[in-house]
């Protein structure tokens, strides 16, 4: 999904467009999600891709919604060393927008912990089956 910066600084807010375009971090334990409980399919903000499913959420105690799995194909990786640490960042598969990042230290079977920040998504109904 192609758009000028221009495009994107309409469409988001302030706050979005800093966390999913220049990969800014909100604050944790103030964000809208992290203690979400509602069913549904989480969305990236943004383009709409369906990203996680709600059943994947797990309280990871850091204070950003976590998920230990994405849906398939809705994300991709992107090795990331900034500030100092070595991480996988997670990025929307249609928009390429930030979304947080992928550790190895998750509590489920799967042993992910996707670290996503709220703004970045939105949370829909639950699909039909």
């Amino acid at each position: 999904m192609e758009k000028s910066q221009v495009e994107w600084k309409e469409k988001l807010t302030p706050e979005q467009y800093e966390v999913l375009r220049e990969k800014g971090t909100e604050a944790r334990f103030t964000v809208k999600y992290v203690n979400e409980k509602r069913m549904g399919v989480y969305q990236c903000v943004a383009c709409g891709n369906p990203l996680f499913a709600s059943d994947t959420k797990f309280d990871s105690g850091t204070g950003w919604p976590s998920f230990d799995v994405a849906l398939p194909g809705a994300v991709r990786y992107k090795h990331d060393d900034a500030h100092g640490m070595e991480r996988t960042e997670v990025l929307c598969a249609k928009c390429g927008g930030h979304l947080g990042h992928i550790f190895n230290d998750g509590p489920t079977k799967t042993g992910k912990r996707y670290c996503l920040n709220s703004v970045c998504l939105n949370l829909g109904s639950e699909e039909k089956k």
